[in-house]
């Protein structure tokens, strides 16, 4: 309950400074931005991972499924996410420190640690499953 109290304080705390220290189109933006995001999850991440779920049912052994379902709805969304420093929108000549981090190793690495992260998972569930 107090957990949930003080999230709800934050939460307000923050969307009054939102709402009064940003200018009212970068607020738009903002909104487009996560409403694009839910939808493009809802829309098309959720039905391609169902979709391969099914598919890897078919050629994965069981103990392997839940780590590889996982690890699919995790990268998808963070990669969705990863689109703006990915293609550099918003990078400007005039500002070198805009945008100036190795994002697209940052991202491959992230998607090295999950493809070994199903590796790892997949191999102990397989072993306590005796499959």
């Amino acid at each position: 309950m107090t957990v949930g109290a003080l999230g709800v304080a934050l939460g307000v705390y923050g969307a009054v400074l939102a709402l009064t220290r940003q200018d009212p189109v970068q607020l738009v933006e903002v909104a487009v931005w996560l409403g694009a995001g839910v939808a493009l999850h809802d829309g098309v991440i959720a039905g391609v991972a169902i979709v391969l779920a099914v598919l890897a049912r078919r050629v994965l052994p069981r103990p392997w499924l839940a780590p590889a379902t996982l690890a699919l709805v995790v990268w998808g969304s963070v990669s969705v996410m990863a689109i703006p420093v990915l293609g550099r929108f918003g990078a400007r000549p005039d500002n070198a420190t805009l945008l100036d981090r190795p994002y697209l190793v940052s991202w491959s690495l992230l998607t090295l640690a999950t493809v070994a992260a199903v590796g790892v998972a997949g191999a102990v569930r397989a072993r306590r499953t005796g499959g």
